[in-house]
């Protein structure tokens, strides 16, 4: 069949299946005007030429047609693929088919290009921002690394804290004491200056249980020149087991 938009007068060739005979809602390609088309007229059926009486009903009756259900259909109609010369094709109105018909949950497409670029931004930031922490504040303390605990050796300065000069009891007050005496040399041929030395008490899990500096008597020691150092504490830990002695890190 040939309908027409009201709208835009584009004429159409569609099949009668896709109006059916009650009709149906559709859309113009063109305009996109919407309307309803009636379906096609049913052919007149022709008088027969006798007017004979009708026959009388035998015993086997011809069953009589169903009639044509009027619900709409399910399934979207195909579009016309038959336009006339010069026209579009006519679109279906398929909102007008069914509140059921099937509609596919479309999702937008994901770019794994763009969440690997915000990945690898977002780390970048991250790494940069510990480092510049690390830098400025240093490591914490909490952190299981292992931390130099003495400072780079001194060239020509000799450290002597021999085992039986150090000195570790309980004092009569039940206070812990520790004392140790050593000495500082400058064995080399030029002017030293010597830096403050760190003592470091550890327990019987070699963990570090108590440090203190001591500054050397002298600042500056000639080529040759000795300077003995005689330290002491209380309160110390009583876990603490040994020591041992060696440059503050700068």
């Amino acid at each position: 069949m040939i309908i027409a938009c009201p709208a835009c007068s584009t004429r159409y060739v569609v099949p009668d299946s896709a109006i059916g005979v009650d009709g149906r809602t559709v859309r113009c390609a063109n305009c996109k005007h919407s309307w309803f088309q009636t379906g096609a007229a049913l052919p007149e059926r022709e008088e027969p030429q006798d007017q004979a009486p009708p026959p009388v009903a035998s015993a086997e009756a011809v069953p009589a047609p169903e009639p044509q259900s009027t619900e709409p259909v399910a399934q979207p109609q195909p579009r016309a693929t038959r336009p006339i010369a010069g026209d579009r094709a006519v679109e279906v109105d398929n909102s007008a088919v069914s509140p059921f018909a099937h509609e596919p949950p479309f999702r937008p497409r994901r770019n794994p290009a763009k969440l690997w670029t915000i990945v690898t931004l977002v780390f970048a930031l991250s790494v940069g921002g510990a480092m510049a922490a690390v830098n400025r504040f240093g490591l914490p303390a909490w952190l299981p690394i292992a931390h130099q605990t003495f400072g780079a050796t001194r060239p020509d300065l000799e450290l002597s804290f021999p085992p039986e000069k150090q000195d570790r009891r309980t004092l009569p007050n039940g206070k812990e004491y520790y004392g140790a005496s050593g000495t500082v040399t400058n064995v080399g041929k030029d002017v030293r200056e010597v830096p403050p030395i760190l003592i470091v008490l550890r327990d019987s899990k070699n963990q570090v249980v108590y440090t203190w500096n001591v500054m050397p008597p002298k600042d500056v020691l000639k080529p040759g020149e000795s300077e003995t150092i005689n330290e002491a504490v209380t309160d110390v830990p009583k876990t603490a087991r040994f020591a041992e002695i060696g440059w503050k890190p700068e």
